[in-house]
């Protein structure tokens, strides 16, 4: 464990939460992003920013801390389970692993490409990069 957000690719991601039962993998995206552009397969959504407001969710941690407790996050000696943070490019998730470190939890990942990664010169997303450029598993609504 680290005492700051360790950044990881998509690939690193899903090899986190296939290899630890405990491991959450939470997307922080908007509801809209959520569902309609679609998510990787597995994950929970907390997010970080959301409609009609638009501005941080003051609730961030408390969602994702009944997360971790409501499934298998937190273990009987207080060891945190891995929390996986995905968001579109890696900006959002990182913003929101930060929080997360400085509120006491420990092992906090970004995935820096994200669900779709950067916009290539045709203002596209996930040509270049992200969790569904790399034929990682995902479903939407």
């Amino acid at each position: 464990m680290a005492n700051e957000v360790q950044s990881i690719t998509p690939q690193q991601a899903w090899e986190i939460v296939q290899a630890n039962q405990r491991a959450v993998m939470i997307d922080v995206r908007s509801s809209m992003e959520f569902l309609f552009v679609g998510h990787p397969r597995g994950s929970v959504h907390v997010p970080w920013i959301d409609a009609p407001e638009w501005i941080v969710n003051p609730h961030f941690i408390t969602e994702v801390r009944k997360v971790m407790l409501g499934g298998v996050g937190m273990g009987e000696h207080g060891d945190d389970a891995p929390v996986v943070l995905i968001c579109r490019s890696g900006k959002r998730s990182l913003e929101a692993g930060k929080l997360l470190m400085n509120n006491g939890f420990k092992d906090v990942y970004n995935v820096t490409e994200g669900f779709e990664g950067e916009l290539d010169d045709s203002h596209h997303r996930s040509t270049l990069g992200g969790w569904r450029f790399h034929g990682l598993p995902w479903e939407q609504c």
